[in-house]
């Protein structure tokens, strides 16, 4: 009853503001039932990776007639058809009457609604007006369309895995993930090892491993350990034949524009499996750069033509000052500077560096636009909040500790553990976040 009497009082607010007379005693008022009419270019779509960038349909509504010269702000809704928009995904569109969404972005709704990729799914659309701070809304019809997705990752994953003494999680495992290559039954790991032991297994079970009792490369059925010194490594098992090799391997940034200038150590870069590249988010200064192996020039790439393809020994790549997310593509020899408006992390007394900072740094998840994440951070007693770029200028909070962020909203309360912490802002419009302790 109380939220219906607000209602009704906020109407009749508008109606007294909106109350004038004109010379010839014309009366203008609200219209609280103001509707708006929705349409969709295509009812059946198909999204394909190679149409990215392109419109993938454009939806229009009607001027809805409030009874006098309104211009209201519009928001569509997404949701999947019959769950009454109880999961929608927003779209702020502000005073336009066309919303428009990119092959990508489309393909992104369907993601964040956790629709599976290649699989037909009928969406519901509609939009409201809101005129003012009213929360009058002019309401559009529900248009359904039928929508297709398509994964914009790659799935490299195999069964097989490292293990060891030498490996992060020990002989217990989960073991260090070997991934496809282009060519059938060879995996690539790309790992960074202690001075200890390892060994090749398949689903991190002792049922199919395999050591290596000559140490001579060649792999046999629950054979010795593999004896390997600290350092990082790209390990490559060759299922068919039963063989392995493990190289020095590491990619990273040289130059005046990164931290340690020309004579490194390097920015490094990781190997990102859902996309067969190299990337590392980083902050560089105004001037040069390379791309280059294992903290050596023997192997070093460059930009002689300033065109984002890469020449062995080619020119230094000039930048400007910034945070960039940087992609190193092996497979064509180019790369990417995307710049980065906002860096985020945690800061707080339950946080490594306390409410002064430095921030601890979140990681881009690649395959996800817009979710951040750290895995194992170790968090004491105290608050948190997330913030961008170091700085209190853009901050979020939890008011409600409901799992809903807040621009400059509450600290969040924490106990002491580990955490795998997950920032989603995919939708900008409903910004949220995820605690989990290990």
């Amino acid at each position: 009853m109380k939220n219906i009497v607000s209602k009704i009082f906020s109407i009749m607010l508008v109606v007294l503001a909106l109350y004038s007379c004109s010379t010839d005693d014309t009366v203008t008022v609200l219209n609280p039932a103001a509707t708006t009419q929705l349409s969709a270019s295509d009812s059946d779509i198909v999204l394909l990776k190679e149409n990215e960038g392109t419109p993938a349909l454009t939806l229009t509504w009607t001027d809805p007639d409030y009874g006098y010269n309104a211009i209201p702000e519009y928001t569509v809704y997404i949701d999947v058809a019959g769950n009454n928009f109880q999961n929608a995904v927003k779209r702020e569109v502000g005073n336009s009457l066309e919303y428009a969404p990119l092959t990508e972005q489309l393909n992104t709704v369907l993601q964040t609604l956790e629709i599976e990729p290649e699989t037909e799914t009928a969406l519901d659309i509609k939009v409201e007006g809101i005129v003012g701070t009213f929360e009058v809304a002019a309401v559009s019809n529900i248009s359904t369309i039928q929508v297709t997705g398509y994964a914009n990752v790659l799935d490299l994953s195999s069964d097989w895995g490292l293990v060891g003494s030498a490996t992060v999680n020990g002989w217990d495992g989960p073991d260090m993930p070997f991934y496809k290559t282009s060519d059938a039954n060879i995996y690539a790991a790309y790992v960074t090892l202690t001075d200890g032991e390892i060994k090749i297994r398949k689903d991190n079970s002792w049922d199919v491993n395999y050591g290596d009792t000559g140490a001579d490369g060649t792999l046999e059925p629950g054979g010795d350990n593999i004896l390997v010194d600290a350092g990082t490594y790209k390990v490559t098992f060759n299922e068919g034949t039963l063989t392995y090799s493990i190289e020095p391997y590491t990619w990273g940034l040289v130059g005046s524009a990164t931290t340690n200038g020309w004579d490194g150590p390097d920015m490094p870069l990781s190997y990102d499996p859902t996309s067969d590249q190299w990337r590392a988010i980083v902050t560089l200064t105004e001037g040069e750069m390379k791309f280059r192996q294992n903290n050596d020039w023997a192997f070093n790439y460059g930009d002689t033509g300033a065109d984002g393809s890469l020449e062995d020994g080619g020119d230094n790549i000039a930048v400007s000052a910034g945070n960039y997310l940087v992609t190193l593509n092996l497979n064509d020899l180019t790369y990417t500077l995307e710049p980065i408006e906002k860096l985020w992390g945690l800061v707080g007394d339950a946080t490594p560096n306390g409410w002064d900072g430095p921030d601890t740094v979140m990681n881009l998840d690649y395959a996800q636009e817009g979710v951040w994440y750290l895995n194992d951070v170790t968090l004491t007693n105290g608050e948190m909040k997330f913030r961008a770029n170091n700085d209190w200028g853009i901050n979020y909070g939890d008011d409600g500790n409901d799992g809903t962020l807040e621009d400059g909203g509450a600290n969040i309360p924490i106990t002491a553990g580990n955490y795998n912490i997950v920032l989603n802002l995919s939708d900008a419009s409903n910004p949220t976040y995820t605690l989990t302790k290990n």
